[in-house]
């Protein structure tokens, strides 16, 4: 998923549009509340992606996930920032043993802590 944040958003709204014709540039950028002109720019990579709220929002108007978009965008949630700045020493350490760990062995690992298998 190394495509740039807004090409994604592009072709998620592109494909809405299909179905929806609210989801055309104007109708998306009224509902996420940025002028239209910006929301294009962005979607052709000439603007940076938009601050966190609005990467949320989008993330609600195209049905997608907000981590996906905020990744893509090269930005973190605040409630994850929340999160590492609790432990940074043993997040670091476990953002770094999972960096190489296939998707499943990273699934494993989350299912068990959320499970409480540990």
């Amino acid at each position: 998923m190394s495509q740039p944040f807004g090409t994604y958003v592009r072709e998620r709204r592109e494909t809405r549009k299909v179905d929806d014709a609210s989801f055309s540039v104007r109708g998306l950028a009224a509902r996420i509340e940025v002028e239209p002109s910006y929301l294009s720019k962005v979607e052709r990579g000439l603007q940076p992606p938009p601050s966190e709220d609005k990467i949320l929002r989008l993330a609600h108007e195209l049905d997608e996930d907000p981590d996906v978009l905020l990744a893509l965008a090269g930005k973190v949630s605040n409630e994850l920032l929340r999160v590492i700045r609790a432990r940074p020493k043993l997040f670091g350490e476990l953002l770094r043993e999972l960096r190489d760990m296939p998707d499943h062995a990273v699934l494993r690992v989350v299912r068990e802590v959320r499970d409480g298998n540990w």
